[in-house]
Order: structure tokens, then C-alpha cells, then sequence
């Protein structure tokens, strides 16, 4: 079985010694960033080499949201709007809004399946919070928990249509974080209450459609004020398992953030008894994988059968994938030129 993790790597093309390691440690799956996008064909082969490692279809994963994060860029692949700018439309006309949006997500998931990625950590479910931190910023869908709700699964589905599955993030809501997880934790003290009213239930509408979910790196005083929700058996199981009802794939949310203290092994282990399915890891630095291969082993129980159906439902998109019309980009270029008459 598969070890209950996703890991990166270094550059872009692995290493012998990064090639042996991932034989042996036989990860889940893989994820990329930008320093290891470089051309189209180098990126097909990457993605080639690290399936290889593993001698199976294993899912492939990128950050490819738009925006600000978006690690294929050009002069290969065209630049696509963040989150806010189908927001901002939306709130003047919605069926632009939602043409605009499908037309994006589809030619951004074809770009993805044309290298042979397969999972796209897509769609925030978050629900911004006036004057929070701009590490979700305008990565959201707005801060109406409604329109968060219907633009994310807009996305998500153009991207299945079109072959690509999504990641449900950041479970349980990361759009009240007044600073950035990756440099410190953010503590939310929001009262339950408040939280299952405005923040979850995008997330709960979005359960069961997207079957691999990712953690974010907070802390909820109201519902577990020693432990960030990625290390909680209390988030876990009573809000994002029971309360919000997600029974899809868990992943943590990159290992190495420093809203996480503590070695990295022992991060692994704690999120993995927490709860999660999967521990991601995404720097590529060698000895800091080593140390979390040694702290998680198979995939096992409920979260092999949980992998199991991801794995199921992610092939059957890429079986099912129908490219975007040929004239999308035209007529999403279109689109966005009137945006400025609207």
C-alpha cells in the first residue's frame, strides 16, 4: 500500500537520489510548485518521472488558482484572474460572473491535464473576513458564505469536466486568519456559533462533490484551544468529519508552515492520529522528508477506503474529460474585455 503521504521535489527533474528515495518510500502522491515548472515538455516529463518512482497512476497536484498563486504562468501558459475578480463581476452581473468562471477554470484544468496533472488544489471554500489576513485575500470567494458556496463549485466542476479533481481548502475555514499561517498561527476566537452559521457551510455544501479536502493551520479557541485544527481530533472528527460532513480524503495543509511547531515527524504523526488521511509535505528538502517517511506509514482502514474512492473518482474524470470548446479562450477574452463596460 501506498504511504500516507504527498511530497514534492526539488527541481525540475529529480535527482537519482530523489528518484531512489520515492521508490522507496512509495508516497500517495506527488505535488509541484513553481520552481519546478519550467517548459510544457520538461513539466510532462517531471510529472512522467515522479508516476514512475511509484509504478502507478498516482495523483499529481499543483496550487493552480489564479491570481497571485498560480505556478504555471506565462510565457507557456496564459495568466488567469484571482477569485475576487468573479466576485466583484458577480455582485453586477452573475450569469457574466459565472460564464466568465467556467470559461476560466475549463482552459485552466485543460492546461493541467495537457502535463499530465490530474488534482488541482482548488476551490477555497473560505469565507473572507473583513480586515483578515491577506494570505487568503483575494484567493476567496468573497465574504458571503452563499457566493463562496455557488462560485466554488462552479470551479470545481468546469475543472472535472474537464479532468481535473479539486481539493475542498481550508477545512475548516481559513478567512477569519489575522496573520499568515505560514509564518505564525492564527488564532480564530469567533464563537461556534458564529462559525457554523457563516464560515462551514460552504464547506458542508461542497462535501460531496469534491472527494479530497485539505486542513488549514488554525487555531479555534471555541472549539479546541490547545491544538490547530490540523493536529485536533476535536476539528477533525466533530466538525470537518461530523459537523460539516466531508468523508473524502484528508489531507493536511503543507507540513513545513510554521503555524505548525515542533519536529517534522512529529507533526506528521500527531496530524495523522488526529485524523487526517495524509500528510503533505512540499519543499522537496531531502532530510525533511526522510524524517516524515519515517513517521507515517501505509495507508490503512478507513483512510485506504477513503483513498480508494478519491482514486476512483478522479480517474473516472480523467476518463470522462471533454476538452474546452475550441473558441473558449477567444470567447473568454471577450468576456473579460466588457468587464470594463459592466
Amino acid at each position: 500500500m501506498p504511504r500516507a503521504v504527498i511530497f514534492g521535489c526539488a527541481g525540475p527533474a529529480l535527482a537519482a537520489d530523489e528518484a531512489a528515495f520515492l521508490r522507496d518510500a512509495d508516497p500517495y502522491g506527488f505535488i509541484l510548485f513553481k520552481r519546478n515548472v519550467e517548459t510544457p515538455g520538461q513539466v510532462r516529463a517531471l510529472v512522467t518521472a515522479l508516476r514512475d518512482t511509484v509504478g502507478r497512476d498516482a495523483p499529481v497536484l499543483i496550487d493552480q488558482e489564479g491570481g497571485r498563486v498560480q505556478r504555471l504562468g506565462p510565457p507557456h501558459w496564459r495568466r488567469y484572474p484571482a477569485a475576487q475578480f468573479f466576485v466583484r463581476l458577480d455582485a453586477v452581473d452573475p450569469a457574466l460572473a459565472e460564464e466568465a468562471l467556467r470559461l476560466s477554470a475549463g482552459l485552466m484544468g485543460a492546461d493541467l491535464t495537457a502535463l499530465g496533472i490530474d488534482v488541482d488544489c482548488v476551490p477555497l471554500a473560505d469565507v473572507r473576513h473583513p480586515g483578515s489576513h491577506d494570505v487568503i485575500g483575494d484567493r476567496a470567494f468573497g465574504e458571503d458564505p452563499a457566493t463562496v458556496t455557488r462560485l466554488a463549485r462552479i470551479q470545481v466542476e468546469a475543472m472535472a469536466a474537464v479532468g481535473v479533481t479539486g481539493v475542498l481548502k481550508h477545512l475548516p475555514g481559513h478567512g477569519r486568519s489575522m496573520v499568515d499561517s505560514h509564518a505564525e498561527l492564527p488564532r480564530v476566537e469567533a464563537d461556534r456559533a458564529t462559525l457554523e452559521a457563516v464560515d462551514f457551510p460552504p464547506f458542508a455544501a461542497l462535501a460531496g462533490v469534491v472527494p479530497y479536502g485539505m486542513t488549514g493551520h488554525l487555531l479555534f479557541t471555541a472549539i479546541d484551544a490547545d491544538r490547530p485544527s490540523t493536529l485536533s481530533p476535536v476539528v477533525i472528527s466533530e466538525v470537518i468529519r461530523a459537523g460539516i460532513g466531508f468523508d473524502g480524503l484528508l489531507m493536511t495543509d503543507d507540513l513545513s508552515m510554521a503555524a505548525l511547531g515542533g519536529p517534522l515527524g512529529r507533526r506528521a504523526g500527531k496530524s495523522l492520529a488526529a485524523g487526517c488521511d495524509l500528510a503533505l509535505h512540499c519543499n522537496g528538502r531531502m532530510a525533511e522528508m526522510i524524517e516524515v517517511a519515517d513517521a507515517v506509514g501505509p495507508l490503512a482502514g478507513p483512510a485506504l477506503a477513503r483513498a480508494e474512492r478519491a482514486d476512483a473518482e478522479r480517474r473516472r474524470n480523467t476518463a470522462g474529460a471533454t476538452p474546452p470548446p475550441g473558441d473558449a479562450a477567444e470567447r473568454l477574452d471577450a468576456l473579460l474585455a466588457r468587464v470594463g463596460t459592466v
